[in-house]
């Protein structure tokens, strides 16, 4: 008997992450896109969601006196495959937080295959800012190198460990290059030893995340690093070194 293949799952939004002593309307979203797979049909891994819950919660304790909501996506499939099926959910994820909660600002955040979803996803109206943490970026460009004109107008925070052996910084480099010339509020930090997951510098990472957010989605003023990195002209402003430490830095 020919087996069947049960039809992937819609995408949708994870429950909202907030904290107690939020604001009671939402004002500002940030949509966590988990990593994936270049290419799978399988259903997403109840593990990717989880791993983005503690980020979620930093972020929206960050966030909590301004109306922040988090939201986990859940992707169709775990893959990116030749449709950019991640790409695709995230911006269905952007329509969706203007559906509940109106018009309202959107900041897209993504490690890994996410990060590479939420570069991509960035041309969404609703979208007005995105963090990639070590995005996942094609080596060979087919049939054209990876696009960057949609992250005009967005603020855009590229973060990359310089030991990541799954996905390579010098190709978030050379995009943040790119993006650099159509968008001159893009900045990329380098996590010096750090590798794909971050964990080595993971409180300064967070920190980071935390103060980008804040100041893309609420007007905050940024702390001076990333003040200072978004003013600097490249290479200086797209190869920031974030040191042990950075974390304390970061106080206004």
């Amino acid at each position: 008997m020919a087996q069947r293949t049960l039809p992937l799952p819609a995408a949708r939004l994870g429950r909202a992450v907030l904290t107690a002593g939020a604001a009671p309307e939402v004002s500002g979203v940030v949509l966590l896109l988990p990593d994936g797979e270049t290419d799978s049909r399988r259903r997403p891994s109840a593990l990717s969601y989880a791993a983005q819950l503690p980020f979620a919660r930093i972020l929206a304790r960050a966030g909590q006196g301004e109306g922040l909501a988090v939201h986990v996506v859940r992707y169709r499939s775990r893959g990116w495959n030749s449709g950019a099926g991640l790409a695709a959910d995230a911006e269905w994820a952007a329509d969706e937080v203007q559906r509940r909660y109106g018009d309202i600002p959107v900041c897209l955040a993504g490690h890994g295959m996410g990060g590479r979803a939420a570069l991509r996803g960035a041309g969404h109206e609703a979208v007005s800012s995105v963090l990639a943490l070590a995005p996942w970026l094609p080596a060979d460009p087919e049939p054209e190198p990876e696009p960057v004109r949609q992250l005009a107008g967005r603020r855009v925070l590229v973060v990359h460990g310089t030991n990541d052996a799954r996905t390579d910084p010098e190709l978030s480099y050379r995009l943040a290059e790119r993006a650099k010339k159509v968008n001159r509020e893009t900045c990329r930090f380098e996590v010096h030893s750090d590798g794909h997951a971050l964990r080595q510098h993971r409180a300064e990472v967070m920190a980071l995340a935390a103060d980008f957010v804040a100041g893309s989605l609420f007007a905050r003023p940024y702390a001076r690093p990333v003040a200072d990195a978004f003013a600097a002209p490249p290479p200086l402003g797209l190869r920031m070194p974030l040191a042990a430490g950075f974390g304390q830095s970061l106080k206004h």
